[in-house]
């Protein structure tokens, strides 16, 4: 785990791979309570015969949605902020899914910082998140976030 003890800290590590996760298995059943929570239960995502028989990608895919949503669990596994009372999500500036992320296959996250801005109450940071999933090709998760470190 990456701890970062102060502003400073984290200013030096601009530019850099900072950490990258543990992998993790997606099952179906976390695709399923997504999409029930959601509301989305797209054929694609819920439905493992049809998908078989019908899908490009040979069965089911994960939402897009889903896997952006796991990168916090990734994050912050992988990363601590002890110089802030407290850390938030203030937005993302961009987000692509490149590669469908196939049900069963093992997935992990990249963190890479990108920019740091101090501010009276806070340090913003910029982080490149990376989600990949073993053997592939492509990423399954491109995003731009920006996170917010409060003193």
């Amino acid at each position: 785990m990456k701890h970062f003890d102060s502003a400073e800290a984290l200013e030096a590590e601009v530019g850099k791979e900072v950490a990258v996760s543990d992998w993790m298995t997606l099952s179906q059943q976390r695709v399923n309570l997504f999409a029930e929570a959601t509301d989305d239960p797209q054929w694609i995502h819920v439905d493992e015969d049809r998908a078989r028989r019908e899908s490009p990608f040979g069965g089911t895919i994960a939402h897009g949605y889903l896997t952006l949503s796991l990168l916090p669990r990734f994050f912050e596994a992988e990363v601590a902020f002890p110089f802030a009372k407290m850390s938030i999500n203030y937005g993302t500036n961009k987000v692509r899914f490149p590669s469908p992320l196939r049900v069963g296959r093992r997935i992990r996250g990249r963190f890479s910082l990108q920019s740091v801005e101090r501010h009276p109450d806070c340090v913003q940071s910029v982080w490149k998140y990376t989600v990949e999933q073993e053997d592939g090709e492509k990423p399954v998760c491109v995003a731009e976030a920006v996170l917010r470190q409060y003193y």
